[in-house]
C-alpha cells in the first residue's frame, strides 16, 4: 500500500499551523485553564474573572510561569493535529473511494471528523492530561512532563479520556462546518472565475472567519463537557502547599459524577459554562489561526514532500544503477 502523500501533507501543515498558534496565545490558555479548574465554594473564589488570573502572575513576579506546561502542550499539540488531520484527511479519501461518491455528506463528514478525533484523544490523553496538571499548578511550581506523568498510575495519565472521546464531537463539529462554508465560498468563486489559470483558494481573512464562526458554534455546544474535563484533569491543589510538614494525603480520584455534583452544588446550573467567554476568546483565535496557517502553507507543504519523495525516487534509481 503506497504512502498517502496526500493525508501527509494536510497533516504537516495542520501540526505546524497548531504548533504557532498554541504558542502565540499559550499564556491565554494558561490563565483560562487556571480559571476554569476553580470551584466557587459559599460564595468566594479566588479569581473573579480571567484578569485576575494574569495579575496573579504579575504581581508576584511569575508572569513567565504563564508559559509553564508550553513544551508539553506544544508536543501534544502537534501530535494530535497531524494525527487528526492525517486521520481525517485519509479518512476522507477512503470513503470517496469505496463509496464512489464525489462528495462527502455532512453526516458522513461528521462520523469521519469524529473518527479521526477519537483516534487522536487516545493517543495524546496522557500529554493533555501533564500538560492541564502544569498549567493548573502554582505558579513557579509546575513540575516536568516526566515527574508529571510518572507521579500517579498509568490510569491517572488518562484522566479524562471518557470526556475526550466525548469531545471529538468538537472539532467533528468545527470541521465539518468549516469545510461546508468553504466549499460554498470556493464554489462561488470559482463561478465567478472560470477562466482563471490559478486556483481558487481562501484570503487569510476569510478563512480566520470561517475558523472563528466553526469554532464558536462547536465550542458552546460542548462547553459544559470542557470544564468537567478541566476540573478532572487539574492539579490537586495539596501538591501546591508549601508546608512539608502535613502528612501528605492520597489522591482523591476525580470522576465525572463528582465533578458534576460538585458543579451544581457550588455554583448551579450556570456553573457548568463559567469561563465560557475565555473559552471561547481563546479556542476561537487559535483554531482560526491554526487554520489560517494551515491555508496558507499547505500548498508549500505539498510541494516540498513531493519535491522529497522526487529526489528519494531518483536517489534510489541511481543506487539500482550501481
Amino acid at each position: 500500500m503506497g504512502v498517502d502523500l496526500e493525508s501527509i501533507s494536510e497533516a504537516t501543515s495542520g501540526a505546524i499551523g497548531s504548533l504557532l498558534s498554541t504558542t502565540i496565545l499559550y499564556p491565554l490558555d494558561t490563565c483560562k485553564t487556571k480559571y476554569q479548574a476553580e470551584v466557587q465554594a459559599h460564595g468566594q473564589r479566588k479569581y473573579r474573572n480571567l484578569s485576575d488570573v494574569l495579575w496573579e502572575a504579575v504581581s508576584n513576579r511569575q508572569v513567565l510561569s504563564l508559559y509553564q506546561g508550553l513544551g508539553t502542550k506544544n508536543l501534544q499539540s502537534f501530535i494530535a493535529q497531524f494525527v487528526y488531520f492525517y486521520g481525517y484527511s485519509h479518512f476522507k479519501r477512503l470513503y470517496l473511494e469505496k463509496s464512489g461518491f464525489k462528495s462527502i455528506g455532512t453526516k458522513s463528514n461528521l462520523i469521519l471528523a469524529a473518527a479521526a478525533g477519537a483516534c487522536t484523544a487516545i493517543v495524546t490523553q496522557p500529554l493533555d492530561t501533564a500538560a492541564s496538571r502544569m498549567q493548573t499548578s502554582a505558579f513557579g511550581k509546575s513540575k516536568g512532563l516526566c515527574k508529571t506523568l510518572t507521579e500517579g498510575t498509568l490510569s491517572d495519565a488518562f484522566d479524562g479520556l471518557g470526556i475526550s472521546l466525548l469531545l471529538t464531537s468538537n472539532p467533528a463539529i468545527q470541521y465539518t462546518v468549516f469545510d461546508q462554508l468553504k466549499q460554498r465560498l470556493l464554489k462561488q468563486k470559482s463561478n465567478k472565475a472560470d477562466h482563471a489559470s490559478s486556483p481558487v483558494v481562501l484570503s487569510a481573512f476569510t478563512a480566520f472567519l470561517l475558523g472563528a464562526i466553526s469554532k464558536s458554534i462547536a465550542t458552546i455546544i460542548t462547553y459544559p463537557a470542557i470544564r468537567c474535563k478541566v476540573m478532572i484533569q487539574a492539579a490537586d491543589p495539596d501538591e501546591d502547599d508549601d508546608d512539608k510538614t502535613k502528612r501528605p494525603r492520597p489522591k482523591s480520584r476525580k470522576t465525572l459524577p463528582g465533578i458534576v455534583s460538585i458543579i451544581w452544588r457550588s455554583e448551579g446550573i450556570l456553573g457548568f459554562f463559567k469561563g465560557l467567554d475565555a473559552q471561547i476568546t481563546k479556542t476561537v483565535l487559535s483554531s482560526a489561526l491554526l487554520l489560517m496557517i494551515k491555508e496558507k502553507i499547505t500548498a508549500t507543504t505539498w510541494v516540498l514532500i513531493l519535491a522529497i519523495r522526487r529526489s528519494l525516487l531518483l536517489t534510489k534509481g541511481r543506487l539500482k544503477s550501481v
